[in-house]
């Protein structure tokens, strides 16, 4: 259950409609808000790349619930099919189950909530989002943001899109994503310069933990030096300031 000094950490189940999901739970001592991460096509709770960002997270005082959003047979399942990964309403609903159980079971905190959420995971947390007037902050990851279509319009939570700037096609999606984001309390879109799809390139993965954290100590409710989570690679540009 501890897994760290002054750490909460625990695997807790989830009821979500029919079936069950699981989550890992870490909750830094004197949490003040959390974070739910969407994972997105074939990839899990363990994923490497999302633990580093949500490790990030709790040097700045984060809790963050990292929860898969298919129950284990529907993974199995997946795998084989693809059946899954790509129905966006069950993925959103499992989003929004999960975070019920993080306001219902963490109500002593009183957190204020963001989603991070990535590749399908993404279009799911703006989603959610759409429906959940009190998400305050997400960041989408490289993620398919356009299939979340007109639920984009109703999106009301300060809205950071992360996109590598050797993956060409997702630059333009996000562009259309940015321009439908009309009720954001604030949108942004950074290119990663230097990075892929995946973020896999050195240095990628970090700039991207380094922008997240930022964003949601801005719009969860606190300030962040930079300096404090250490050196940038080169500075990301925000393109939605760049003309077309």
């Amino acid at each position: 259950m501890a897994g760290r000094a002054n750490v909460f950490e625990d695997t807790i189940g989830i009821t979500a409609g029919d079936a069950d999901i699981y989550g890992t739970l870490v909750v830094p001592e004197e949490a003040w808000a959390a974070v739910v991460f969407a994972h997105g096509a074939g990839s899990s709770r363990h994923n490497p790349r999302h633990v580093h960002v949500a490790d990030t997270l709790h040097r700045v005082g984060l809790a963050t619930l990292l929860v898969d959003l298919l129950s284990p047979a529907e993974e199995r399942v997946d795998q084989f099919t693809a059946q899954h990964r790509f129905n966006i309403d069950l993925l959103t609903d499992r989003l929004l189950a999960a975070t019920d159980w993080l306001d219902s079971n963490c109500a002593q905190y009183d957190f204020r909530v963001g989603y991070f959420g990535a590749s399908t995971g993404a279009t799911a947390a703006l989603k959610a989002a759409a429906q959940r007037r009190d998400i305050a902050a997400v960041v989408a990851r490289g993620g398919r943001s356009d299939l979340a279509g007109d639920d984009l319009a109703n999106v009301e939570a300060a809205t950071l899109l992360l996109v590598g700037s050797l993956d060409l096609p997702m630059i333009e999606r996000n562009r259309t994503v940015f321009d439908k984001l009309t009720r954001a309390y604030r949108r942004e879109i950074n290119v990663v310069p230097g990075a892929t799809h995946l973020f896999e390139e050195k240095g990628a993965l970090e700039e991207v933990a380094l922008l997240a954290t930022q964003w949601f100590m801005r719009y969860l409710g606190a300030a962040v030096n930079r300096e404090e989570l250490g050196p940038s690679r080169k500075r990301p540009r925000d393109i939605s300031r760049i003309p077309r």
